[in-house]
């Protein structure tokens, strides 16, 4: 028996029956099926007629992750799995829908597929950050699955970021922030500030600057094993640093060191499913009036 978590933020229009269909789905594979206790107190407000074990934290003895929203509720479902090895199943209720890539019609069939064992797993790598200030953004959660951002605060003042490569001074950023990307992130908030599309199984990072003023700066494709060390001077006594959508303060003047995490997580994809077909489908390319 195949024991089954299911997290979810919020429950948008019409997933209240995606979330019925699943667990029916995934019952009639046999599995032991555990809810994320906030999320099982929003289905409870909504009195779906099933009941189930909750938790709240996950452990070796899962064998998948259900995610149920869009790409923002898979980064934070990321955090539940960290070094663990679950596989995460995105179930798109969002809009866009990059990392949640299955539909709700597809729910029966996927399902299926998966407990048969017929997918394969995309390896995504992850960005660690860390600095003299570790009360903020501890490990082992210290980890992005998208990107690490370092921006302004509370003020309409640019920044300054000084950057350096393997130790050798790459740059000072003169910009409203500056956003350190993994692959997958590349199709995230890098790509709306004019960074490239990059593939998921590329060993690169990308630096992309937020409204830079040095207009002569472009973002920039790294090694993965690069380490970078961004340090932030402004006007304001704190910057802000996101891990993908988990947010701090940092004292102005504060070193962050960034690096590829010494582990990665695996999302689940159909055997039909590829980025190549997401990239389409998703930015509408071919796309064209005259086709």
């Amino acid at each position: 028996m195949k024991k089954i978590a299911i997290y979810g933020q919020y429950l948008h229009n019409g997933s209240y029956e995606t979330v019925r269909h699943i667990i029916e789905a995934l019952r009639e594979q046999s599995c032991d099926v555990r809810i994320e206790l906030e999320f099982s107190q929003l289905l409870k407000d909504l009195q779906l007629e099933v009941s189930l074990e909750t938790f709240e934290q996950l452990d070796k003895s899962y064998d998948l992750l259900i995610s149920i929203g869009g790409d923002g509720t898979i980064l934070r479902a990321v955090t539940y799995i960290g070094r663990l090895n679950i596989p995460i199943l995105g179930i798109n209720t969002g809009r866009l829908g990059f990392l949640a890539t299955v539909q709700q019609d597809e729910i029966n069939r996927v399902v299926r597929h998966v407990m048969s064992g017929n997918y394969k797993l995309s390896k995504r790598s992850l960005i660690t950050a860390s600095s003299a200030h570790g009360e903020n953004h501890l490990p082992p959660d210290n980890f992005a699955l998208n990107e690490v951002t370092v921006s302004r605060m509370n003020t309409t003042s640019m920044i300054q970021i000084e950057t350096h490569l393997n130790g050798e001074l790459l740059t000072s950023y003169w910009a409203d922030g500056l956003i350190i990307s993994t692959p997958t992130g590349s199709t995230g908030y890098s790509l709306s500030c004019g960074g490239p599309v990059i593939s998921p199984d590329t060993d690169a990072f990308v630096i992309t600057p937020i409204a830079p003023h040095n207009l002569n700066a472009r973002p920039l494709v790294i090694p993965d094993h690069t380490v970078i060390k961004v340090k932030v001077i402004g006007r304001e006594d704190e910057f802000l640093a996101s891990l993908d959508n988990r947010i701090a303060s940092y004292p102005d003047g504060t070193e962050i060191t960034l690096q590829k995490a010494d582990f990665t997580i695996d999302l689940i994809e159909l055997d039909d499913q590829s980025f190549i077909e997401t990239l389409r489908h998703k930015l509408l390319w071919g796309e064209d009036k005259r086709n």
